[in-house]
């Protein structure tokens, strides 16, 4: 266990709750990375849109990690994506233990 790792994510998770004033997890984390990264005014968004917002933060979060570029955007603004490479086979603590590193590395960056 990296007890280092699990403070920053907790600071990181904290932060930004107390920020929205909304318990937030991973997925919601996510879903604010999406909505900042569209770049469009706050709104209600429809579920397959709120689906494309996670689809964007995994891209993005997944970036500098060589795994997606973004192509463009398209005419409503949205940003689109190409997969350069394949991830690697991760069990489920494996896959949310490199999500919750991009996260950060993209909240350290940012």
């Amino acid at each position: 266990m990296d007890l280092a790792f699990d403070k920053r994510w907790r600071d990181l998770v904290g932060s930004l709750s107390k920020r929205f004033d909304a318990p937030l997890d991973l997925n919601g984390v996510l879903f604010l990375i999406g909505v900042q990264e569209l770049g469009q005014h706050a709104r209600d968004f429809k579920k397959d849109e709120k689906l494309n917002l996670m689809h964007i933060a995994i891209c993005v979060v997944l970036g500098p990690y060589g795994y997606y570029k973004e192509l463009g955007r398209d005419a409503d603004g949205w940003p689109h994506f190409e997969r350069i490479k394949e991830l690697p086979p991760l069990v489920s603590e494996e896959q949310e233990r490199l999500m919750k590193e991009a996260i950060l590395a993209y909240f350290e960056e940012s």
